[in-house]
């Protein structure tokens, strides 16, 4: 029966937040333990395709994120010099099937949070130990620390969406941690209204892929994903980033050199690895970056998220209302989101593989050749399974 159960969320982004109001609105009593002083989004840009769309859909929120962000099309991708290898056609890029909305992560963090308004939502809180329970026996219990002390919550359902270094994951599924994956990426958001049209197009060069899409009338977000050594860092990041892009066509470094040299944004690229055999662990379920955090080559960490956070309610929460046992619920779940979300993951290691992990100049002039007389059909129905993903609701 509705209000009767109690979930707990760790982790206040957008993961956390999604599962937070999908429950919510299944009736469902959450707490959100988030271990900032305050919920907020550290980060640039992202873009939504159709699949995250489906998900905000479900949770009632595309309208306001329609409204916060802005409709961009999928274009298709060029060499570093602007030539086309692959170009989606313009008939291609209209409709609610390539419904793609590019916007900042803190509106995004900032509609869902405005959305879990029917929660308890609790920061400056740090989880120290998790006691999974048994689904059908005892309930799972959250130890954390705040500034107000020690504090214990007994939960019907845990969800862990607390990140790529997950404290929940850390605690129970050990043998699991995130993976460097060879790149780092600067971000940055640059007031600009000339150099980006609504086309959203990748640029890939010599171990590098470039990114730039509007998420607003004035405002572009741009990535540059490129080889790097972990850890590494440069004095003057924004030098680093121009002169690594000297030869590209524009508006590669038109970009940079108009976003302010303190708001450019750089950081290691992982994944995680092994793969999870489960995300179920008793009464504990995790989702996002804390489950499958992948690298960034479809543009689906966020999208999976999202998705993640819809079923958290469409696929838990309303199947227990309705007499469901936990123990099934969470087998569904299970069943449902982890082959899906692990095999995105793996596209998006092999979308690397053919795009920035190119660095000789045989291996990039065979793949240019290739996709320049590959039509772009067989390129977008292979992406369709990803992008196709409808929340049932």
């Amino acid at each position: 029966m509705k209000g009767e159960h109690h979930a707990v969320v760790v982790g206040g982004g957008i993961a956390g937040l999604a599962a937070a109001v999908s429950l919510v609105r299944e009736g469902w009593k959450v707490t959100v333990l988030e271990r900032a002083r305050a919920f907020t989004e550290v980060g640039a840009g992202l873009t939504i395709t159709p699949n995250g769309m489906s998900a905000l859909a479900s949770l009632g929120v595309d309208a306001a994120v329609r409204d916060a962000g802005y409709r961009v099309r999928m274009a298709g991708t060029t060499d570093e010099h602007g030539s086309w290898l692959l170009r989606v056609p313009l008939a291609s890029r209209s409709g609610s099937s390539q419904e793609i909305y590019g916007i900042h992560r803190q509106d995004l963090h900032g509609v869902l949070l405005a959305a879990a308004h029917g929660a308890v939502l609790m920061s400056g809180t740090q989880v120290i130990s998790v006691t999974p329970g048994t689904p059908g026996g005892a309930k799972a219990q959250v130890d954390c620390v705040s500034e107000k002390g020690a504090v214990s919550y007994d939960a019907d359902l845990v969800i862990g969406a607390d990140g790529l270094r997950s404290t929940v994951r850390g605690l129970v599924a050990p043998g699991t941690a995130p993976r460097f994956s060879g790149k780092s990426s600067w971000r940055g958001i640059v007031p600009d209204s000339t150099l980006v049209t609504e086309d959203f197009t990748i640029r890939w060069g010599p171990g590098t892929e470039f990114g730039a899409v509007r998420i607003g009338a004035a405002e572009v977000y741009w990535y540059g994903y490129t080889s790097s050594k972990e850890g590494h860092r440069r004095p003057d990041e924004k030098a680093a980033a121009m002169h690594h892009f000297r030869g590209w066509a524009d508006p590669v470094r038109p970009l940079i050199d108009r976003t302010p040299g303190d708001q450019i944004i750089r950081h290691d690229v992982y994944d995680l690895a092994p793969d999870l055999r489960t995300y179920i662990f008793g009464r504990v379920v995790l989702i996002g970056d804390a489950a499958h955090a992948m690298i960034p080559t479809m543009g689906q960490g966020a999208n999976s998220s999202l998705e993640d956070g819809a079923c958290v309610g469409l696929l838990i929460g309303r199947p227990v209302n309705e007499g469901v046992s936990l123990q099934s619920a969470l087998s569904t779940f299970d069943a449902s989101r982890r082959p899906r979300t692990q095999k995105i993951a793996r596209q998006s290691r092999s979308a690397g593989q053919v795009g920035a992990d190119l660095e000789s100049r045989i291996s990039i002039t065979v793949r240019n050749t290739v996709m320049r007389v590959v039509p772009a059909g067989p390129a977008m129905k292979a992406g369709a399974s990803v992008l196709g993903w409808k929340a049932t609701t």
